[in-house]
């Protein structure tokens, strides 16, 4: 049994993740200050005598002794981290530098949620880890992508100087159960608009293309990343599903898998938008030997259940 830290343990990767280290016997932590997250996503949990929750903000400090620590505490969507961003960018700089301060105390491993917004609005396809970004440090989302560029600078410096062991995950567009329904995310946004038969909203004319992943995915490639040896290999990982979909692909998907009679209605594409996404995973598949198995159509069922059963129960 190792004892393991989860900020951001409430959120929708956090809470997955939560539920499949305690299935695995360890003992979990969880640190949230519900911005995102919801009590709701990890109540199943709370009975669990290997589990507890604690409200906490990861720009101050925290204190525990564990083995290990997945740093994941970060508003992920426009709408959230948008809404107030200094503290985005204090919770993505301040909350490394905490959580990184707590493992170089205890001698535990970390891993960061860093994020595909690194790379900005690239200017190569797909995008490996050894791309740089094309990233607006002034935008709109700058926040957000900064944030968690700093983050990386921070846990591999940490590395470096301090012999932190760490773990750096690029996360790819991810969906399924747990998802907030108002997060502005696209797929959550397509099926909640779906389900309730109203319009669908899509930003520019819908050629722009995104990957998404299954959140089951996702946390296989975070257990398989955090738990290869030797502790040498630290990434930074791309964690994605190459499979690309044109937003109009994606919305039409949707459409026919809730059966709606919603519409299609275009809007002016945000700032700084990035018109492709697409993951080269070839380090995971070689290093890690993993690579999503969850088809999009699976992936998507399942998540329209648990929003359909959510919107009907509290919404």
């Amino acid at each position: 049994m190792k004892r393991i830290l989860v900020t951001g343990g409430a959120g929708f990767i956090g809470s997955h993740l939560c539920k499949k280290l305690l299935d695995e016997g360890n003992e979990v932590i969880a640190l949230d200050n519900f911005f995102t997250g919801n009590k709701r996503n990890i109540i199943e949990l709370l009975d669990n005598p290997y589990f507890e929750l604690v409200r906490h903000d990861v720009t101050m400090p925290y204190f525990a002794e564990v083995d290990e620590v997945y740093n994941l505490a970060c508003p992920a969507s426009p709408v959230h981290y948008q809404y107030n961003a200094i503290k985005t960018v204090k919770t993505s700089v301040m909350g490394a530098i905490n959580m990184l301060g707590l493992a170089k105390r205890v001698n535990a491993k970390i891993l960061q949620a860093s994020t595909s917004e690194v790379y900005g609005d690239p200017e190569i396809h797909p995008q490996p880890e050894s791309y740089r970004g094309n990233v607006n440090p002034l935008g709109a989302r700058s926040c957000y992508d900064e944030g968690k560029r700093v983050a990386e600078t921070l846990f591999v410096n940490y590395q470096r100087q301090n012999k932190v062991k760490i773990k750096i995950a690029r996360i790819f567009n991810t969906y399924g159960p747990n998802m907030h329904p108002d997060d502005g995310r696209v797929v959550s946004n397509f099926i909640v608009q779906a389900l309730r038969n109203k319009d669908i909203t899509i930003y520019g004319d819908g050629s722009q293309t995104r990957s998404f992943q299954y959140i089951d995915d996702l946390i296989y490639g975070f257990d398989r990343l955090m738990n290869y040896t030797p502790d040498d290999f630290y990434g930074p990982v791309n964690i994605g599903n190459p499979e690309e979909f044109t937003i109009i692909e994606l919305a039409g998907l949707i459409t026919e898998l809730t059966g709606s009679k919603s519409k299609l209605v275009f809007l002016p594409l945000p700032e700084d938008d990035p018109l492709q996404r697409k993951p080269d995973i070839s380090l995971a598949k070689e290093v890690l030997k993993w690579q999503p198995s969850v088809s999009p159509r699976e992936g998507l069922i399942k998540t329209i259940e648990y929003f359909d059963k959510l919107l009907k129960e509290y919404f």
